[in-house]
């Protein structure tokens, strides 16, 4: 599905780097090692680059990641990329300054797996930075986030907090924001966001 998506001329979701992270991605260590989750077209990954640090975009589609290598090219800067599914992705240990995950949605088994290795992936002092769709998406008038079929997808602060309670967090809300990111991701739209540092 990624694949014929990410197969579009245009980026899906744009060029220019997901709001919260643009506001929260100095928290991340200065010239620091970063995984993007799911990075799809590679615009977090290339706005980090930008910004000095050493990135890594993995995803499943190699599509998305030839578009996120291209984009890098465009700017100016290098990034690393991995072909990969988060069912069966090791995230290494003590391997990363700051890890990002965003609109990641997966089933909750494999998110359960995700989240269960990030403070042993996070340096000391790394951070981790997450902006996902709640299932309160489904009622609003904004476009973007799993279909209803994919309840299982959405994310809450209930189910991240025990997940991620390794980590000292800093932020966790839910809220309602509006988004433009290229044709997918647009209007207002109910969110969670959550930071934590190991």
């Amino acid at each position: 599905m990624w694949d014929e998506r990410y197969s579009e001329p245009d980026y899906v979701f744009g060029t220019e780097p997901n709001d919260f992270l643009k506001e929260e991605f100095e928290r991340i260590p200065a010239g620091g090692q970063v995984l993007c989750l799911a990075e799809g077209e590679g615009r977090n990954a290339v706005f980090l680059a930008q910004r000095g640090y050493q990135v890594t975009a993995m995803d499943l589609s190699e599509v998305g990641l030839s578009k996120a290598l291209k984009l890098a090219s465009d700017k100016g800067v290098t990034i690393s990329t991995q072909v990969a599914d988060l069912a069966d992705y090791s995230l290494g240990e003590q391997q990363w300054d700051g890890i990002i995950s965003i609109w990641a949605h997966m089933p909750d088994a494999v998110q359960q797996s995700v989240h269960a290795q990030i403070a042993k992936a996070l340096k000391p002092g790394g951070v981790f930075i997450l902006e996902a769709y709640t299932e309160q998406q489904l009622t609003m008038e904004g476009i973007g986030g799993p279909p209803a079929t994919q309840k299982e997808r959405f994310v809450s602060l209930g189910k991240l907090r025990p997940e991620l309670a390794e980590l000292e967090e800093v932020t966790g809300v839910e809220k309602h924001r509006s988004i433009s990111e290229g044709a997918r991701h647009q209007g207002l739209s109910a969110v969670v966001q959550f930071i934590g540092y190991k």
